[in-house]
This record gives C-alpha cells, sequence and structure tokens, in this order.
C-alpha cells in the first residue's frame, strides 16, 4: 500500500505525469457525467456537476500547454530531418508529426487568449486550426505506428504499438467530432461517448508511461 501512494507520489511530481492523471479524471467525469444526464431527475444534476469538473480540468490542461511550445521545438529541433531513421517513409512521418504538432501550440494559444479576452480575435476559426492539426497529428502517429508494427518481431514491441494505435484512434474518433458539422460524424457523439473514448486513451497513456512508454496525446 506504501509502495503504491509513493509511486502515485512519484507520479504526481512530474508535470507529465500529473497531465496524464488530470487528463483521465477530465475525461472519466465527462463519461460518468454524460452518463447521469441521460438518466434525468436527480441524477442529471449530479450528471451537471461531472461535467462542470470535466470542463474546469480541461481548461486548466490548455492553460499548462502554454508553456509546451520549448519543449516541443527543443524535440523537433532533435529529431531535426531524421537523418538517424533509416526508413525515408518513416523518416517523412515523423518530420510532419512534428510540424503539425509544433503548429498545434500557437493555434491553441491564441484560441484561449481570445476566449480569455487578451486578444481581439475570434477564437473558433483558432480552435478549429488546433483540432485539425491534432488529428492531422493522430493520423499520421496511426501511419507511423502500423508501419512501425509491420516490422516488430518481439510480442512486447508489437503489444505497446497496437496500444498506441489504439490511443491514437480513440483520439481521433473525438477530434473528428470536434470538427465543424457535416465533416463525418462531427457533433454527433454525445458527452459520454467522447468521455468514454478519451478514458481509452488516457488509460492507455497512464499504462505507457507506468511501463516506461511515452505518448502524446492531447
Amino acid at each position: 500500500m506504501d509502495n503504491a501512494v509513493q509511486v502515485l507520489v512519484n507520479v504526481l511530481e512530474t508535470y507529465r505525469g500529473r497531465d496524464r492523471l488530470v487528463r483521465t479524471l477530465c475525461y472519466g467525469c465527462q463519461m460518468v457525467g454524460g452518463l447521469l444526464i441521460q438518466k434525468g431527475d436527480q441524477k442529471a444534476e449530479i450528471g451537471k456537476s461531472f461535467l462542470e469538473i470535466s470542463s474546469q480540468l480541461s481548461h486548466c490542461r490548455t492553460v499548462l500547454r502554454l508553456f509546451d511550445d520549448l519543449s516541443m521545438f527543443a524535440y523537433s529541433k532533435q529529431y531535426g530531418l531524421g537523418a538517424q531513421e533509416e526508413d525515408h517513409a518513416m523518416r517523412c512521418l515523423s518530420i510532419l508529426t512534428n510540424v503539425a504538432d509544433q503548429l498545434y501550440y500557437p493555434c491553441e494559444h491564441i484560441a484561449w487568449a481570445a476566449d480569455a479576452q487578451v486578444i481581439h480575435t475570434k477564437s473558433d476559426k483558432w480552435w478549429l486550426y488546433s483540432t485539425a492539426l491534432w488529428g492531422i497529428s493522430l493520423l499520421l502517429g496511426i501511419l507511423r505506428e502500423s508501419f512501425k508494427l509491420s516490422q516488430k518481431e518481439m510480442r512486447s514491441q508489437i503489444q505497446s504499438e497496437v496500444l498506441k494505435i489504439v490511443s491514437s484512434l480513440a483520439d481521433l474518433t473525438n477530434a473528428i467530432h470536434w470538427m465543424p458539422a457535416g465533416f463525418l460524424w462531427a457533433g454527433r457523439f454525445p458527452p459520454w461517448l467522447v468521455g468514454l473514448m478519451g478514458t481509452v486513451s488516457s488509460l492507455i497513456g497512464v499504462y505507457e508511461m507506468a511501463a516506461g512508454g511515452s505518448s502524446g496525446n492531447v
């Protein structure tokens, strides 16, 4: 028991670990809140409270991501043009993913600043840009992991790649849901389903982190 508590404390003391847990709670509350609202009566009020908690946790993560640009830039700079990659397809997919990720942050920052009335512009288009870039990054990541999966031989490595693909697919369904109406299934997910997809992705991210892996979910 003490060991489990210490592990949790160690996770919470790191930015990535804390973000993983907050993300899991955020989507978990959205899933529970959405389910309770569907039941109606008094449970609907409780459901609204869970959805409000989810909204506040999501806002918290958005604010904290204001400081992620430099770390993303450092990673992109270190990878460069992927000279260390022997496969040209993997190199191209990784470079494009890094570009999408790097552009995602300033778009989200502008959208946040517009909502907070720090700058005078409409936030809608900037939220759209950031969501589209996130979706593109996820799609490129799925292609990259699928390509790596075809080259893996060790069972543990295959399991890791499969989990990353499932996680990205879950997030991609939500990214499409947040696109403008008329695009595939945009706007058609009930809150509990958005929460479920996010929870699945988040739990995989927590597992990968505990196992020593990494996953870049938003």
